[in-house]
């Protein structure tokens, strides 16, 4: 089983790799198509210099703004205040780390969800820290990226979060949540959408949850087999109509083991009673 399988979902109609190389050669075949660029105004140069700032804003202008990632975690965690699953949300404040508190009945300490984009890179996936008041940490994985299957972003977000789970520091990661916009939608379709509620107008499935193994520099494996229980996921996916009781079945687990001095990475994402995926790398 391939790395798309830590998570439940995939993505539709995604082109497959080899269009995507030819669409790539014809984008830098198009700098000797001087007669074509004339009629654009464009000398082959100018085509040349330029081609690597126009893919980027090309890419910005596709993707998701932070400003529209923030509303989408505002939206979901604000509806745990409305359904009286949380007393209290304190957004972040522009300029900091964008860490949202909760606070939660029957939780001694309140829960921090630290927002980032695809767990891909190392600033989305090893750069946080934990805050001080926080008793269950998490990170949220806002991606909308659709150059790899959902599982393939999670997959690497996990095997560089190994790194914080062994460096000794004094943070600990209670789990991750991998949701975005697309979730849902007709190019990610979620097995759970039968669960989906009503979020700022539209329909939103329950996040993918994992939980993520407490740091132990005695081990050899981390929550290899699961088992690791957390408070939190429970009540996130309370707001998607899915009792307690069922939560089980909607939580994915991180697990990790020592073999020979070599690390082995165990992802096991769940969608419901006898849907589960895993991979193991």
């Amino acid at each position: 089983m391939g790395a798309e399988d830590a998570a439940p979902c995939r993505h539709a109609g995604a082109p497959p790799p080899e269009v995507v190389e030819r669409v790539s050669g014809l984008i830098r075949r198009l700098g000797a198509e001087t007669e074509l660029l004339e009629r654009s105004g464009v000398t082959a140069e100018e085509f040349r210099d330029a081609l690597p700032m126009a893919i980027q804003k090309m890419r910005g202008s596709m993707s998701a703004s932070n400003a529209e990632r923030r509303e989408f975690v505002r939206d979901v965690l604000g509806l745990l205040v409305a359904e009286g699953l949380a007393d209290r949300l304190d957004e972040p404040t522009y300029g900091d780390d964008t860490v949202y508190r909760l606070s939660v009945p029957g939780m001694d300490r309140d829960v921090a969800v630290i927002q980032k984009g695809c767990p891909d890179g190392a600033h989305s996936s090893t750069r946080w820290s934990a805050p001080e008041w926080a008793g269950e940490v998490y990170l949220w994985w806002v991606c909308d990226n659709m150059g790899f299957q959902p599982g393939e972003h999670v997959s690497k977000g996990v095997n560089r979060l190994f790194k914080r789970l062994t460096d000794g520091g004094r943070d600990r990661l209670a789990g991750v949540i991998f949701h975005s916009s697309p979730c849902g939608g007709a190019a990610r379709v979620c097995p759970k959408a039968d669960r989906s509620v009503t979020i700022g107008g539209r329909e939103v499935p329950p996040p993918c949850v994992y939980v993520f193994p407490d740091p132990d520099p005695s081990a050899s494996e981390w929550n290899w087999r699961g088992g690791q229980e957390r408070r939190f996921p429970a009540v996130l996916l309370k707001a998607f109509r899915i009792p307690e009781e069922q939560a089980p079945h909607f939580v994915g687990d991180i697990g990790y083991r020592l073999v020979g001095g070599r690390r082995k990475t165990h992802i096991v994402s769940r969608a419901g009673l006898g849907r589960t995926t895993s991979h193991r790398s």
